[in-house]
C-alpha cells in the first residue's frame, strides 16, 4: 500500500495537463500518485495541433500571451524562448544575430517564435483594422457619409446608456448602434446561432472586456508615447505581439504530457469517463470506458475535472447516487457551439499586401493571422493563414499558402453532417466569392476537422449555473477546471490558471473553491473572438 495521495485528472487538455505537471514537478512524485484520463488520442483539447500531409493546423488559433506572470513563466520553463534565429528571421533578412558557421536557421532550436499580430475584418468587400480603429484606412473604407452616421451613433451611446442585460446592449454602449449593426450583430449571430439580444452580457464582459471606441483611442494615443507599457496596461484585444510554438500549440501540450509521464504521471488515452460514484459526501471513484467498451474503476483521494459540466453531471447521475433532478435539468440545458475548420492548401492568394509588414514565401500573401469575416453574406467566421502563425506549420512555405476556414455550427446540423468533399467545395466557393482565390484549380489539398463543444455558450440554462456550481462544490474532493470544466469561455492561460489554483487547494487543504471559480471574473481583459 502506498501512502501517496492519489489524484485522478479527467482530460488531457491545457487545464488537465497543467494540473498534472503542477502536482508532479519538483519532487511531487514522492507525494502524489497522478493519473490523467484523456478521451481522445490527442493532447491539448482545442489547443492541439492537427497534422495532415506534412502541414499542421492550429484549431482555433492560440496566441501565447497572458497578463498572469505565472503562466508566462510556465510557458518559458516548458519551451525555450531563446535559441538560433528562426526560419522566418532568415527569410525576412533579420540575420543580425546569426553567428558565422552557426546553426542552420532551418534547424533552429528556438521553439517559441515571437509573432507580430495582424488581424483584420472583411466586410462589404473591404478590409478594416481589427479591432476596429479610427485609422485613415477605416474612414476611407466606410466613406464620409457612413463615418458621420457611425460617429453620431456613438455619441448618442455615450450620453444614453442602455441596461446591460444582454450582449446587444453591451456592444451598443461601447460602439454605438451603427457600428454594432455593421461589425458585431451579424458576426455574433453567426458565431452563436442566436441574436445578441438573447445572449448574456457576461460573454461580452469576458471576451471584449476593455474594448470600446474610447479604448481604441486610448491605445492609439499611448502607442505614440515614449514610455513602454507593461502587459497590464494593454487590452488583450489590442496586443500586437505574442509568442507561438514553432509547430503549433499542440507542441507545448505534447511536451508537457511527455514530461509528466517521464516524472511518473500515468496517462491513459481513449478513456471516456462514464460514472462518478459518491460516498460520504465525496467522490470515491470513477468508471472509465475504453475504445472497446471495457470499463475500469479508479478510486482516488481527489478528482480534477475538465470534462464538460453537462457530461460531468451526467456521469454523477449514472453513479450509485443519482444527481438531483433540477441539477441534471440545468446541466443538460447548458448550450455549446461546435466548430469546423476546413484547411485548404492553395497556390496563392489574390489578396494584396497593402501593409508595411513583409511576408514569407513566393506566393502573394497578406500578413494577417486571422481575417474576421463579419460580412453576413458568408457562413465562414474567420480565415486563418497558417503561414503567418509559423512557417513550420506549412510543408512548402515558399510556394504554397495553407489557409483555414473556421465555421461555427451545431453538432448534427446540415453543415456538421456534410461529407469532407461537400465541406471542401463549400469552403472553396466562399473563398472564390470573397475574391481570395480564383477557384477550385488553385486548391492543391484540403482537410476538414470537426470539434465538439468548442465554445460554452451563455444562454438557455446558463443563468442557473450557480446552482450547479454549488452542487459540484459540495463534493469536497472534486475540482472543476478549464473552459468546459467551468462552462466558461476562457482563454488557454485562464484554463491553466484554474488548474494551478485547484492544485494549490489540494496541496494546502483549502476547502473553499472560490479562488478556482474566480479566475477570469475580474473583467480585466480577454481576447475577442
Amino acid at each position: 500500500m502506498s501512502d501517496k495521495e492519489t489524484v485522478v485528472i479527467i482530460g488531457g487538455g491545457p487545464a488537465g495537463l497543467t494540473a498534472a505537471w503542477e502536482l508532479i514537478k519538483d519532487g511531487g512524485a514522492d507525494k502524489y500518485d497522478v493519473t490523467v484520463l484523456e478521451e481522445s488520442q490527442e493532447f491539448g483539447g482545442i489547443a492541439r495541433t492537427v497534422k495532415h500531409d506534412g502541414n499542421r493546423m492550429d484549431i482555433g488559433g492560440h496566441r501565447f500571451f497572458s497578463k498572469d506572470e505565472r503562466i508566462m513563466r510556465w510557458w518559458e520553463d516548458t519551451l525555450p524562448l531563446q535559441g538560433a534565429p528562426s526560419y522566418d528571421d532568415k527569410k525576412l533578412g533579420r540575420t543580425h544575430d546569426l553567428e558565422p558557421g552557426g546553426p542552420d536557421p532551418e534547424k533552429t532550436d528556438k521553439v517559441m517564435l515571437k509573432r507580430h499580430r495582424v488581424s483584420r475584418i472583411f466586410w462589404n468587400k473591404h478590409f478594416f483594422d481589427y479591432p476596429i480603429s479610427l485609422s485613415m484606412n477605416t474612414l476611407k473604407a466606410m466613406g464620409p457619409k457612413l463615418t458621420v452616421v457611425a460617429g453620431c451613433s456613438y455619441l448618442k451611446s455615450v450620453f444614453h446608456k442602455l441596461p446591460e442585460d444582454n450582449l446587444e446592449n453591451f456592444y451598443i454602449n461601447r460602439f454605438g448602434r451603427k457600428l454594432y449593426s455593421m461589425f458585431f450583430e451579424g458576426y455574433t449571430e453567426k458565431l452563436w446561432g442566436r441574436h445578441p439580444s438573447v445572449i448574456s452580457a457576461d460573454w461580452g464582459s469576458q471576451r471584449v472586456k476593455g474594448l470600446s471606441i474610447m479604448g481604441v483611442l486610448k491605445n492609439a494615443f499611448q502607442k505614440v508615447l515614449p514610455k513602454k507599457r507593461n502587459a497590464e496596461e494593454v487590452e488583450t484585444s489590442l496586443i500586437e505581439e505574442f509568442w507561438y510554438p514553432k509547430l503549433g500549440p499542440g507542441q507545448l501540450w505534447e511536451t508537457v504530457a511527455k514530461n509528466a509521464e517521464d516524472a511518473g504521471v500515468t496517462i491513459i488515452k481513449g478513456a471516456k469517463v462514464v460514472e462518478l460514484n459518491e460516498r460520504d459526501g465525496a467522490i470515491a471513484s470513477l468508471v472509465y470506458e475504453d475504445e472497446h467498451g471495457v470499463r475500469t474503476t479508479l478510486e482516488a483521494d481527489d478528482f480534477i475535472s475538465s470534462m464538460p459540466i453537462k457530461d460531468l453531471v451526467e456521469a454523477i447521475d449514472n453513479g450509485a447516487k443519482p444527481a438531483p433532478k433540477d441539477i441534471v435539468r440545468v446541466a443538460e440545458g447548458l448550450p455549446y457551439r461546435d466548430f469546423v475548420t476546413v484547411g485548404l492548401l492553395v497556390k496563392h492568394l489574390k489578396l494584396k499586401n497593402t501593409t508595411d509588414i513583409p511576408t514569407l514565401g513566393n506566393p502573394p500573401i497578406v500578413p494577417d493571422c486571422w481575417i474576421y469575416v463579419q460580412d453576413p453574406g458568408y457562413k465562414v467566421g474567420r480565415l486563418q493563414i497558417f503561414n503567418n502563425w509559423s512557417p513550420y506549420l506549412v510543408k512548402d512555405v515558399d510556394d504554397t499558402v495553407w489557409i483555414g476556414l473556421e465555421y461555427f455550427c451545431e453538432e448534427g446540423d446540415d453543415f456538421w453532417n456534410m461529407t469532407d468533399d461537400e465541406a471542401t467545395r463549400f469552403a472553396i466557393s466562399e473563398l472564390t466569392r470573397m475574391g481570395v482565390i480564383n477557384g477550385t484549380h488553385e486548391v492543391l489539398d484540403s482537410h476538414r476537422e470537426r470539434v465538439k463543444k468548442a465554445y460554452p455558450a451563455y444562454f438557455d440554462t446558463y443563468d442557473e449555473m450557480p446552482s450547479v456550481i454549488d452542487y459540484l462544490d459540495s463534493f469536497g474532493n472534486l475540482y472543476c477546471v478549464g473552459r468546459n470544466g467551468q462552462h466558461r469561455y476562457n482563454n488557454m492561460d485562464h484554463s491553466m490558471a484554474t488548474a494551478i489554483e485547484a492544485v494549490g487547494n489540494i496541496k494546502t487543504g483549502k476547502a473553499s473553491k472560490e479562488n478556482i471559480w474566480s479566475v477570469n471574473t475580474d473583467k480585466s481583459y480577454h481576447e475577442a473572438k
